[in-house]
């Protein structure tokens, strides 16, 4: 029973697996490398075929933008995607591997979960922030307070300051490449990426909740685009699809954390009021889906970045479980639209999974 399966839970490991990679999709070759043994496949394999006539049709619904999509069968290894190599802005999504890194951290006694932090006007972030809404009137907050306010709420103020308790963008990228999680990058706080994805100045404390839109509205429409166009191509702040099936097999396998730090990230996760609208609302109603999103939203008639990461299981005694990854970017469709677009990319999931 694998952490994804239940809050309550025990983690499992997971063998290597050599995968082969061709034209838009990989799938499993049935042998492993170094004499390592395979973890016994006990779930159906993936519905190649319908992935390969019915993610395309997806993809075509949301031009001119750019659609990311990869599932693996966390049992077997098996996995399919569509521009799987391909970056894409993340947004939020970030903050599912930041967790993870918060809490190995707190695992190695480098961070105390009733830590205490002041938050500065200086930390404040730009976008979705309760903590950023509540500042000065709360000012402290401890460190477990951040982890759950960055992956359950996305707290962009919470996910700054936690970034900078764990050493930076930096030491999350570089703790992610030791794990062979190599197509993850983070390079920037929210407070610097966001307003250079819209060609704004630095960040100040006054641009906090509704006033960051009133500034952005006062670059030129021009540098707007211009700015936003360079954030889409920028490989700073990306993940491609493959990259986050490895970072969520990993997790599943609890070998980026113990066991109970799986579950406690699983909780999290599970546990978000975000995001109900997408991969969720196609899935069966008792399946689990413990996930992260990311969201630009709309400007301009474009949108940046509409992302959700995370793993399905089904109920049952089998527990199946499965990995899920889409990112979309570029699109000009509105937001329900989009949202209508990913929940039927959790119906294809369902109907392709044996």
């Amino acid at each position: 029973m694998r952490p994804f399966q239940t809050p309550d839970g025990m983690g499992a490991s997971l063998g290597r697996r050599r995968l082969i990679t061709g034209g838009g999709a990989a799938l499993l070759l049935g042998a492993c490398g170094d004499g390592e043994r395979l973890t016994a496949a006990t779930t159906p394999a993936l519905d190649v075929e319908r992935l390969a006539k019915e993610v395309p049709k997806l993809a075509e619904r949301a031009r001119p933008g750019l659609l990311g999509f990869g599932l693996m069968n966390l049992d077997s290894g098996q996995h399919w995607t569509l521009n799987g190599d391909r970056p894409f802005p993340m947004q939020s999504v970030f903050k599912a591997p930041l967790g993870a890194f918060a809490l190995a951290e707190a695992e190695a006694g480098r961070l105390r979960p009733e830590e205490v932090v002041a938050i500065r006007d200086v930390d404040l972030a730009p976008g979705h922030s309760p903590i950023a809404d509540a500042w000065p009137v709360r000012r402290d907050y401890t460190v477990r307070e951040l982890i759950a306010a960055a992956v359950s709420d996305s707290d962009n103020t919470a996910a700054d300051v936690l970034m900078a308790r764990v050493g930076g963008p930096g030491a999350l990228t570089a703790w992610l490449q030791a794990r062979r999680i190599v197509e993850v990058r983070v390079d920037r706080y929210e407070r610097e990426l966001q307003p250079e994805a819209y060609g704004m100045a630095p960040f100040r404390a006054e641009w906090k909740g509704p006033t960051f839109a009133i500034a952005r509205d006062a670059v030129p429409q021009e540098r707007r685009l211009a700015a936003m166009r360079a954030y889409m191509a920028d490989p700073r702040d990306t993940a491609t699809p493959r990259g986050m099936l490895d970072f969520l097999s990993l997790l599943d396998a609890s070998r980026l954390l113990s066991p109970a730090g799986t579950r406690q990230l699983v909780r999290l996760m599970l546990d978000t009021p975000r995001g109900a609208d997408r991969i969720r609302a196609g899935l069966p109603g008792d399946w689990r889906f413990a996930h992260k999103i990311g969201t630009s939203g709309v400007h301009l008639g474009l949108s940046l970045a509409f992302n959700d990461v995370g793993v399905a299981s089904l109920p049952g005694e089998a527990r199946r479980s499965y990995a899920v990854a889409a990112f979309l970017s570029g699109t000009t469709l509105d937001l329900p639209s989009q949202a209508t677009l990913f929940a039927d990319i959790g119906r294809l999931v369902a109907r392709s999974v044996g």
